[in-house]
């Protein structure tokens, strides 16, 4: 019987390697550490990267733009990014592949003050929107303006660098395009000066997945990636399963995040996140870079599986 165990036990220490020592791996956000980030800190705090023996180091970017560009040149392992942003990187040659998704419908929003004039898109005819980002956030405007008969040309657009609640507070704008629903609409109604959403799905811009987790394409099958998948998963299952708890533990150690807009963004975010991070829906992939050929962003579409994966 002693003979048996020592076996047993020997067994057990050559299986036991894998997740014994954790292996490291960095993971670059989109933007500073938000509600959109919810299930990778639910499932460090819980303890499932560690189960997964993986040592997963997340890092906000100083520059939003770089976390993509900085895995394509195999400086970091993974990174927090956007499905249009992917597509058209893709179709510029970085070697980039979704393999996961974290948001699973579209954020982004056009965003008026409800008891302002503009009651419908068609209301926005010779009015001033502010944008943050170009190119994109133009394709969208453009297509939810076409929707109902107006033109770019029939408004004034203002960038207004990021700062899209001030500017429309402080009456710079009229809208703001680049607003995300679980965000800037609670800022407003926090100050009192409830928001009045159109949203792009609905009005002329095929759905997409908002967050992705890409990798370098070399990488993309990297074992470590699935199980960084899984423990996501776990995440977000046990996060929607204890949103009250789950919030708590987002905000571990960072005090700063403990206020009202986070709190009503995390309850705004929780029936966004994906319950299967790593299922791909390549129907919506294919329609979206239509969408995006179609405004002019891409000059070819390319195969889904060249871009975007779904891991075994």
């Amino acid at each position: 019987m002693v003979r048996r165990l020592a076996l047993v036990l020997a067994a057990l220490m050559i299986a036991a390697p894998a997740h014994a020592q954790q292996q490291k791996l960095t993971l670059l956000l989109d933007w500073f550490v938000n509600p959109d980030h919810g299930p990778l800190f639910v499932a460090q705090e819980r303890g499932y990267f560690n189960e997964a023996g993986l040592a997963v180091e997340m890092i906000a970017p100083s520059d939003p733009n770089d976390p993509p560009k900085l895995v394509a040149a195999g400086r970091a392992d993974l990174a927090i990014s956007y499905q249009p942003q992917l597509t058209i990187q893709a179709a510029e040659g970085l070697p980039l592949t979704r393999i996961a998704t974290l948001v699973a419908t579209p954020l982004n929003s056009l965003v008026t003050l409800r008891d302002g004039p503009i009651k419908s898109i068609a209301d926005l005819k010779g009015k001033k929107i502010g944008f943050s980002v170009g190119g994109f956030e133009d394709a969208l405007l453009k297509a939810m303006l076409e929707k109902h008969g107006l033109k770019l040309g029939d408004v004034t657009l203002i960038n207004i660098n990021f700062a899209l609640s001030p500017a429309l507070l402080a009456g710079r704008v009229d809208a703001v395009i680049g607003a995300f629903r679980n965000f800037e609409l609670n800022q407003l109604d926090i100050e009192g000066k409830p928001g009045r959403a159109f949203y792009v799905e609905e009005e002329g811009v095929p759905t997409y997945d908002e967050l992705i987790v890409v990798a370098n394409k070399a990488r993309a099958g990297d074992p470590l990636f699935r199980r960084f998948v899984d423990a996501v998963e776990r995440g977000t299952t046990w996060m929607i399963n204890h949103p009250q708890e789950g919030f708590q533990l987002f905000i571990k150690g960072r005090k700063d995040l403990d206020n009202e807009l986070n709190r009503r963004a995390w309850a705004a975010t929780l029936p966004r996140f994906a319950h299967s991070p790593a299922a791909l829906d390549r129907a919506r992939y294919e329609r979206f870079a239509e969408f995006l050929k179609a405004q002019g962003l891409i000059k070819q579409t390319a195969p889904v599986e060249s871009y975007a994966i779904e891991l075994r």
